[in-house]
């Protein structure tokens, strides 16, 4: 099923998305789980999708606007160089261990919000992802119980200002300007999708395709991943961690693609959905 986090008439909520329709699971598990994360965090998931079943959706999704799939989560940690042609085509090394870097909460957009080009740069780039949504916690998880800590997957666009990324050796300020990165459009259950299915991640600017590649093909897979990071921090339900591009990004095209004002760029992933966002000029923005 289709968890989303989303806003009505003002109030924050959330709940599960079926065709046109959302259950609204806020008011129901309102004295045990305010938002999304905390729903996770109390295992009640099984007990929402069962709740809905056989039940008719009380809001249309029309009506709802949707936020990023966790809008609160306690640590967002993303994977670089995870994929063969993305580690050639910037003239990198293959690393024993992932490479890691942080996003923060409010670099975050959710499906059908404008990315947000900054004034300081023309070089805000696209990076297609699947996001992964933590379910269970833990410290020093091995990479064979990994799978039963997922609570589900979302699209993910780690959108990137390259020279902010690349002025240093420290990726922090390219990866965290203001509403740079789409998450959504909603979380697929880790029971629709078993544990090792192999997903196609495609990313389309303007309709044109501009990245393709399979799960099978990342270095560290993510079981690797949940046993690497859980190794030096706890891992707690509603984290996320975002799995990787491939090759293909605009930077290192030739010549480059940086994303403009009034694009529209698409992450889909086959086994979850399609994430859509525009892009706004930050100046286009404040004079609106």
């Amino acid at each position: 099923m289709k968890f989303v986090s989303f806003e009505i008439d003002g109030s924050a909520s959330y709940g599960i998305q079926q065709d046109d329709g959302i259950h609204d699971l806020g008011p129901v598990f309102a004295a045990q789980a305010p938002d999304l994360k905390t729903l996770i965090a109390c295992g009640l998931l099984d007990q929402a999708m069962a709740h809905v079943r056989g039940r008719a959706a009380q809001l249309r999704a029309g009506d709802v606007k949707l936020l990023p799939v966790i809008p609160n989560p306690e640590k967002i940690i993303c994977v670089g160089l995870n994929y063969g042609e993305h580690v050639r085509e910037t003239g990198r090394e293959v690393t024993e261990s992932p490479t890691l870097f942080l996003r923060v909460a409010s670099s975050q957009i959710a499906h059908d919000e404008a990315l947000v080009r900054p004034a300081e740069s023309a070089k805000l780039d696209y990076e297609g992802e699947i996001a992964v949504i933590i379910g269970r916690g833990g410290r020093r998880i091995a990479a064979a119980d990994a799978w039963s800590h997922i609570a589900g997957y979302a699209c993910y666009n780690d959108g990137s200002v390259r020279d902010w990324q690349t002025s240093t050796s420290q990726w922090t300020a390219g990866k965290n300007f203001w509403r740079t990165g789409a998450f959504g459009p909603w979380m697929t259950s880790a029971h629709d999708i078993p544990p090792g299915h192999v997903m196609t991640l495609v990313t389309r600017l303007n309709g044109q395709e501009m990245q393709r590649t399979t799960t099978d093909k990342m270095i560290h897979d993510i079981p690797s991943q949940i046993a690497y990071v859980s190794t030096f921090v706890p891992l707690a339900p509603g984290d996320v961690i975002v799995t990787g591009t491939p090759g293909g990004v605009g930077a290192k095209r030739n010549p480059p693609v940086f994303m403009k004002h009034g694009d529209v760029v698409e992450v889909e992933v086959d086994a979850i959905g399609v994430l859509r966002n525009t892009v706004c000029d930050e100046s286009r923005l404040t004079e609106a």
